[in-house]
This record gives C-alpha cells, sequence and structure tokens, in this order.
C-alpha cells in the first residue's frame, strides 16, 4: 500500500530558546528535521514525505530538504497554529492512490528506520491506528493541581506496569485518520498527539515497540544527548544506506 509520512513542523521551540523554529535547529551541523527525513528515507517504508513547515519558512525548509536529502519524494506545506491544523494541510496534498499515513515528529529526529518499519507493517497487516511505545520507568504521581506545581498534593501513585510512553511516527489507515480530522473542535484541540485523537472517537490503537533514541528533542538537555547520538553514530554507522 502506497506510504505517506506527514512531518508536522511549525513549532516555534520556545523551551529550546534558539529564537528560530524547532525543526530549523542544527544538531552536528544539520537540521533536525534534516535527521528526520533522512531516517524515514532509510526505513525504505515511505513514498512520499509532506512537511508542514513554519509560516514564512516554506521555501527555506524545502531547500533545505531537497539539497540534503535529494532523493526523497517531498512537498512542503505551510503549517498551522496548531498540530492538527498542520497535519490536515498536509493531507490536503495527497495523491489519492495514498492509503498509509505516517504522522512523525521533527522533534523525534532520530528515530530509528527499524521503528518505522515496524509502525507501517502493522498498518499494512490491518491495524487503523498504531503508535510506537517504551514502557514507562519513572514512578508517575497524580497531583491535585492542573500544573503539578509546589503545594500541590499527591492523589495518587499510577501502575508504571500498565503505562507506556508513545512515540512517533504513528501509523494509520488514510481513510480513518481523515474522517478523524474532521472531528469536533474541542476534541481536536484537546488530542495531545494523533493517537489520542484516534482513541477519542473510540478507534482501536495498536502498540509496536518503540525506541530510546525516538526521544523528543524539546529542552536544551535533549539537545546534549542528541548531539552525543550524533557523535556516537557517526563513530559507529549501523547503516551506510
Amino acid at each position: 500500500m502506497p506510504t505517506a509520512v506527514v512531518v508536522p513542523a511549525a513549532g516555534r521551540g520556545e523551551r529550546l530558546g534558539a529564537g528560530e523554529p524547532k525543526a530549523l535547529r542544527r544538531v552536528g551541523d544539520v537540521p533536525l528535521l534534516v535527521h528526520a527525513v533522512d531516517g524515514l528515507r532509510r526505513s525504505g517504508s515511505v513514498d512520499v514525505v509532506v512537511v508542514a513547515a513554519p509560516p514564512g519558512h516554506v521555501d527555506t525548509v524545502e531547500k533545505v530538504l531537497r539539497e540534503a536529502v535529494p532523493s526523497v519524494p517531498l512537498a512542503v506545506v505551510e503549517g498551522g497554529a496548531t498540530r492538527q491544523r498542520s497535519v490536515a494541510a498536509a493531507l490536503a496534498v495527497l495523491e489519492p492512490d495514498i492509503d498509509v499515513v505516517l504522522v512523525h515528529d521533527a522533534a523525534r529526529a532520530f528515530t530509528p528506520p527499524d521503528v518505522v518499519t515496524r509502525v507501517v507493517q502493522a498498518v499494512h497487516d490491518g491495524a487503523l491506528a498504531v503508535v510506537p511505545v517504551l514502557p514507562v520507568t519513572d514512578t508517575i504521581k497524580r497531583v491535585s493541581g492542573d500544573r503539578g506545581d509546589a503545594g500541590d498534593s499527591v492523589e495518587s501513585t499510577l501502575d508504571r506496569t500498565l503505562l507506556r510512553a508513545a512515540q512517533t511516527p504513528q501509523g494509520f489507515r488514510r481513510d480513518v485518520l481523515g474522517d478523524a480530522q474532521r472531528a469536533d473542535e474541542a476534541v481536536l484541540a484537546s488530542a495531545t498527539d494523533d493517537a489520542s485523537l484516534l482513541e477519542a472517537l473510540g478507534v482501536p490503537v495498536t502498540v509496536v515497540p518503540g525506541s530510546d533514541e525516538a526521544f523528543k528533542v524539546t529542552r536544551p538537555l535533549d539537545l546534549l544527548l542528541a548531539e552525543a547520538l550524533v557523535r556516537r553514530r557517526a563513530a559507529h554507522p549501523a547503516d551506510p544506506a
């Protein structure tokens, strides 16, 4: 089944403090977005990539990607004010023959290609929605306040054996994801990722193993980990593709 990947990359990355869109922040002198798209390419499971770029940066993003990963069939559109609007803008330009759609965070730029392959294969095998996950190792507390700030009290400790941390790419049958994008605005606004949107609409979501390397680059500390990972991969390349 023809497969596309939508990459919502319109975030400003304010927590990184870079003063530039997060997707263009460089790690190992390469933009995060390029790392992400190259990982998709190396999976061999993707037919086309559509990037939702930060407003005002469409031409820059397209130029950077076409120079860095010229072999990837690519389209770049302007992203929206929210994740779901960026996803919708990217879905709107897909060719009719695309049956499977993955949604992948540019911030999870170092996701190994085998995670991408597992997600695609699960959809090909009949799953309507698929999310890669990792077991939760921290003890998780439910607190009384909205933000968990000082002064809030602990209400309960959650059973971490039943918890998983969600990653990307998340995979979907195209028609299922398209239907979800037409949900009520309140449902769209409450979804923190695409799988949670499908869950809210009653669609069963299948899990596959994720990877420690598919961490999300959000804070300055994450950049240190990303730089270390890039250096390790350069010293010990596992995949010459």
